[in-house]
């Protein structure tokens, strides 16, 4: 069985997170160990929330414990999102050391939580550079959006050949996979939205219809779907064609419901078995 151990923020109600990246990975049937960044009543969007942030000491006593347990070698995968604090940071990098001492094989996967279009920088000073400098050269993956992905590289990208040079840039930085979501090129129809998965050299590409859905933690779930279908298929083109299959899914119903949350219990059927699946292309 594939286990993740997945750091990532909590909230009780809703599903962004561990709240939205945990479940998704036990429907594939994936074993997850949750360590909990915050623990909060509901994410920050709602304006108003209760509950605790943790700090890096809270998330390594919590890692030591887990090691302790003598399991860290059965450990495939180490997922992160959003980092409230460098120390978080730090904690997280440390862990994925620890990880990839007691099993060689293992993964990290880093979604670089940065920010947005239209809602530019949203992290703590400090976290952007962080994650430049220090996660992302330590990660395998990154699932970056296309804001973020500009940001990594230095770089304003419009066109594809552009965004395709600015992921041969944070290849560079150190991750053999690169997943950029919310993509939108200067040949992206105004009705669609696509993601591109890149890996040794090569780039695949996925168009999906755009939805009128504005949701949290869709980006957590398609971070840790993507990484279940690259660690079962270690391919790029593969794993994205199933992860986008998925997530279109799940905001569809989600939008059809017109819920302010994402579905992701009740749209479960989509993670083993999509509703609808979009050809990947290499471009």
């Amino acid at each position: 069985m594939v286990s993740v151990l997945s750091i990532q923020s909590h909230v009780a109600y809703g599903h962004v997170g561990n709240s939205s990246a945990v479940f998704p990975l036990q429907r594939l049937g994936i074993e997850v160990w949750p360590v909990h960044t915050v623990q909060f009543s509901n994410h920050t969007g709602y304006g108003e929330w209760t509950g605790r942030v943790f700090d890096g000491p809270a998330i390594e006593e919590v890692v030591q414990g887990i090691a302790a347990r003598g399991v860290l070698g059965s450990c495939d995968a180490v997922l992160s999102g959003y980092l409230g604090s460098a120390d978080i940071g730090h904690a997280v990098v440390a862990t994925v050391e620890q990880v990839r001492a007691a099993n060689a094989d293992a993964v990290y996967c880093c979604d670089p939580v940065i920010g947005d279009v239209g809602r530019g920088v949203f992290v703590r000073p400090g976290i952007e550079a962080f994650l430049r400098e220090v996660a992302v050269p330590a990660a395998d993956v990154v699932t970056p959006n296309h804001f973020e992905l500009d940001l990594l590289s230095g770089t304003t990208t419009g066109s594809l050949p552009a965004v395709q040079d600015a992921v041969a840039a944070v290849h560079d930085l150190g991750p053999r996979v690169v997943l950029t979501t919310s993509l939108v090129t200067d040949d992206t129809p105004d009705d669609a939205v696509d993601l591109l998965a890149s890996e040794g050299g090569r780039h695949f590409r996925v168009r999906t219809p755009r939805l009128g859905v504005s949701v949290n933690g869709a980006g957590d779930a398609i971070a840790a779907l993507f990484l279940a279908h690259w660690l079962d298929t270690r391919s790029a083109g593969e794993a994205l064609g199933r992860a986008a299959a998925s997530v279109f899914g799940l905001l569809q119903r989600t939008e059809d419901a017109g819920s302010r949350e994402i579905l992701l219990v009740a749209a479960q059927e989509e993670f083993v078995a999509p509703t609808r699946t979009f050809e990947v292309v290499e471009v």
